[in-house]
Order: C-alpha cells, then sequence, then structure tokens
C-alpha cells in the first residue's frame, strides 16, 4: 500500500466542489494507479474523518500543440476521486 501522501495529490477547490462540500463530498486530485481502498484509507488517515463512499473519474489528457510548428502532444491522464463521509467535516476546504 502506498503512503497517504503519495496517493492524495491535491485538493481540487472550485465553485461545484464548495457546494459539493456542505453535503459532505470532497473532491481530490489523486494518483493514477490508486484504488478506492487506498483513497478511502489516505483521506481518514491525513484529516482524522470517516469515509462513506468513495467515486473515482478518469480523465484523459487534452491534446495540445507545442511552437511554431505544431507539434501535436498531449497533457497527462489524471484521475479524480470524489469521497463522501459518514461523520465529521474537513476544516481545510
Amino acid at each position: 500500500m502506498n503512503p497517504a501522501y503519495n496517493v492524495i495529490i491535491t485538493p481540487l477547490i472550485t465553485e461545484k466542489n464548495n457546494v459539493l462540500a456542505q453535503e459532505k463530498k470532497y473532491a481530490f486530485k489523486v494518483a493514477p494507479r490508486a484504488t478506492k481502498i487506498e483513497i478511502g484509507k489516505s483521506v481518514e488517515h491525513l484529516f482524522g474523518v470517516k469515509v462513506k463512499a468513495v467515486n473515482i473519474m478518469n480523465y484523459k489528457g487534452k491534446p495540445k500543440r507545442a511552437g511554431k510548428s505544431a507539434k501535436v502532444g498531449s497533457r497527462a491522464d489524471w484521475k479524480k476521486a470524489v469521497v463522501t463521509l459518514s461523520e465529521g467535516s474537513i476544516d481545510s476546504f
């Protein structure tokens, strides 16, 4: 199992996620190979809360052009996790 700091990369702070926080749902950018169980245990360990459910979504990197010759590349793929809490809340949001 990965250490908690290697699973959770960063919290995602947007208007939509601020509304979800009122329903005890928090969004995080997580490691691409992280599983639901690892994500749930990491959130419990880092924030000291009880996790009810974890939903994950995989995002494909956007295609981008670079330079004058317009070489086509792409951004990295990434994974998002929405964690629902059964008890408590995360104060850092």
